[in-house]
């Protein structure tokens, strides 16, 4: 029988951060789920709450922040009840990252050699000689030549998009369950995030893992994902497959989101992008927290936050007057 339990189940995640002045949430109250295989694009603006969720994940919230509540059930294990021992044993081995800038990952006083190998040996008993030709196996994946010699390289002798390369060969060390991937290919010009993106699809379908991919970028999003969740002031406001969000979005911000996707503007016509920006952390508006920035908004978004709808397909959306249901805009 097939086991077609999540990878990850997050229930009510609430991740707040405190200062003078009180207890702010970058990610409230959210859910998701992600199964063996499946790609989850997690997108919305910078301040969104998308990255802070995907260190909520891992664990990786440092005072001023704080996990205040939710479930994260990792392989059908609540990780919350882990100590920071148990978390460590699972990061790197069952659970990876891979970062926006590489060079949070990579020590630079240590050869790319001397971390890979390290990360083999701390989750499991291999020899070093053996752990050194996985290393030089995982950097060929990822499209690295030479990667014997490359080992013993270190990372200011990569190029940006190669650096990254190394990132991802790391994560896969392992044969992790899950992947976290926080904008990995943001700071790369257009032809290397192409490479590293398609590299990423083929090991990623190889593996069997699951991945879910963040990132502000739908373009980038839509080549990559099986369902997107899209993020805003801490919130879900619309989850889906990625043919149902981006052919017929239900949110406006989604909406606002996609028109403002360069090359989909009508030629000689500038892009049309979402008015005003996200609010911060402790000026979150009352009621819908989009209704300042919405052309939809009444009266009703500015007095009460909208409860969540779905549909049959298992498509949500957390909308007073959803896109495609008649409402008056």
């Amino acid at each position: 029988m097939t086991d077609n339990s999540p990878v990850l189940d997050m229930r009510g995640l609430r991740t707040v951060f405190h200062d003078a002045a009180g207890a702010w949430p970058a990610v409230d109250g959210i859910d998701l789920t992600v199964h063996r295989g499946e790609v989850l694009g997690l997108v919305g603006e910078s301040g969104s709450g998308k990255s802070v969720a995907g260190f909520s994940i891992l664990g990786l919230i440092d005072p001023p922040g704080e996990i205040t509540d939710g479930q994260v059930t990792f392989r059908g294990q609540d990780l919350r009840r882990l100590d920071e021992e148990g978390l460590r044993r699972l990061r790197g081995a069952e659970l990876a990252m891979i970062f926006q800038d590489p060079l949070t990952t990579l020590n630079p006083v240590l050869t790319i050699g001397e971390q890979m190998v390290e990360a083999i040996t701390e989750h499991a008993d291999v020899a070093p000689a053996e752990a050194r030709r996985r290393a030089a196996e995982s950097l060929e994946k990822v499209g690295i030549t030479s990667p014997r010699a490359r080992l013993d390289q270190y990372p200011h002798e990569f190029s940006g998009g190669m650096r990254q390369r190394v990132a991802i060969a790391t994560a896969l060390l392992n044969n992790p369950a899950l992947i976290i991937a926080d904008e990995p290919t943001t700071a790369l010009d257009v032809t290397i995030q192409g490479q590293i993106i398609a590299e990423m699809q083929r090991l990623q379908a190889e593996s069997g893992a699951a991945l879910i991919w963040i990132s502000h970028d739908l373009g980038v999003v839509a080549e990559l994902a099986d369902r997107i969740a899209v993020m805003y002031a801490g919130r879900i406001v619309e989850t889906g497959s990625t043919d149902e969000v981006l052919d017929r979005p239900r949110h406006p911000y989604t909406k606002g989101l996609l028109e403002s996707v360069p090359g989909d503007a009508p030629p000689g016509q500038g892009l049309r992008q979402v008015p005003g920006a996200a609010p911060p952390l402790s000026a979150r508006p009352v009621g819908c927290p989009f209704h300042p920035r919405c052309d939809r908004a009444t009266e009703i978004c500015r007095r009460e936050e909208p409860a969540r709808d779905a549909d049959p397909s298992g498509r949500s959306w957390l909308c007073h007057h959803p896109l495609d249901d008649g409402a008056a805009a």
